[in-house]
């Protein structure tokens, strides 16, 4: 798997944004970052929450965007949101699923921007992430 990249690289000038992926499974992180460098995006990979809540906390600038699975080890996908959103109110996140939908956050006060259920087509992902960094 490929190493996660700085924000401040040469390889982020020019680009489209900073998305931040969190996932457990390294084949699903490997995944994004196939599909969404190709299109111009930096992509930071974290395996668990917990060293991308501390990523997310120095970096500068924050991340365009946040894409987390819902279940994963030691935090959920809900408790990483809102741990970001503690440190930037208006993080733009999409939580990810295979185990759960929509109604596990339907009573939070803590919720996604938009939720894309597992497994998906590239093309979804791609609609996305467009949709959520351009807004």
């Amino acid at each position: 798997m490929k190493d996660p990249k700085n924000a401040d690289s040469p390889q982020s000038q020019g680009a489209k944004g900073l998305i931040f992926v969190i996932d457990d499974e390294p084949m699903l992180l490997e995944l994004a970052v196939v599909i969404l460098e190709p299109l111009g995006f930096v992509v930071r990979t974290f395996r668990d929450a917990e060293t991308a809540v501390e990523a997310f906390d120095a970096a500068k600038p924050r991340p365009d965007l946040v894409i987390t699975d819902y279940s994963m080890h030691a935090m959920t996908g809900l408790e990483l949101i809102k741990e970001c959103r503690r440190l930037q109110p208006r993080q733009r996140v999409l939580l990810v699923s295979g185990t759960v939908d929509e109604h596990a956050y339907r009573n939070s006060p803590i919720k996604p921007d938009s939720f894309l259920p597992k497994p998906y087509q590239p093309k979804e992902l791609v609609d996305m992430v467009t949709n959520l960094v351009s807004v």
